[in-house]
């Protein structure tokens, strides 16, 4: 507290902790790229939308670079941590389709639309950029691999073809939803992305099954 004119108290503004003032630089920073993408996006409008300072904007990050590249790791992580739930909530095979595509479709409709940091980013000829984009490919395609060795006993070269088929569809189906206007009720193109690859994927047999079943039997 300090002492103002007329005994007046004014008390100094709140200091946040360094974690809190990074994740509200990154919020005012994704905002920011989000609606102006990277190259329009400027430190000063991302320092003013967080309400900061410059110098305090720079203490946490060296460039604006470095501030996007904290960005798409931070999504890239939430992207692949879904689809590996996905996989480990349930050993429902029928179950994990429909999880693999329910976290495609959560993170292209989500309010934030952090889905153009990743998905379409005007930096995306940047080698640190593009090794973050191959990152997610790769990270959701070893969840989905892991999964169907492990139940159809598939070779991993054959499993990992599958499972970037999979990936494939739950990306480029979402992508294409929201690019054409949402014009299919979500939880439909939900159920009719799950349903197609269902179908495909089922085919598998299971390891293990003694009368030679199909997941779909099975499950």
């Amino acid at each position: 507290m300090t002492a103002a004119s007329g005994g007046a108290q004014t008390a100094r503004p709140t200091r946040l902790p360094r974690s809190a003032r990074r994740k509200q630089l990154l919020a005012a920073a994704q905002q920011i790229f989000v609606a102006q993408g990277y190259h329009a996006a400027a430190m000063d409008d991302i320092a003013e939308r967080a309400g900061v300072s410059k110098p305090v904007l720079y203490q946490h990050f060296p460039g604006k670079l470095e501030l996007y590249l904290a960005l798409l790791d931070t999504h890239c992580d939430a992207i692949i941590a879904k689809v590996q739930d996905a996989m480990h909530s349930t050993s429902d095979n029928k179950e994990r389709v429909k999880g693999a595509v329910r976290a495609y479709f959560d993170f292209m409709d989500h309010e934030s639309e952090a889905f153009r940091l990743v998905f379409e980013s005007d930096l995306r000829n940047d080698p640190q950029v593009r090794q973050r984009m191959e990152r997610v490919e790769q990270g959701c395609i070893a969840a989905v691999t892991d999964t169907i060795i492990s139940d159809t006993n598939q070779e991993s070269s054959a499993a990992e073809l599958l499972a970037s088929a999979l990936v494939g569809a739950c990306g480029q189906s979402a992508q294409f939803w929201l690019a054409n206007g949402r014009r299919t009720p979500r939880a439909e193109a939900e159920a009719l992305v799950a349903a197609l690859i269902w179908r495909g994927i089922a085919s598998f047999p299971l390891q293990g099954s003694a009368t030679g079943g199909t997941p779909a039997e099975i499950g």
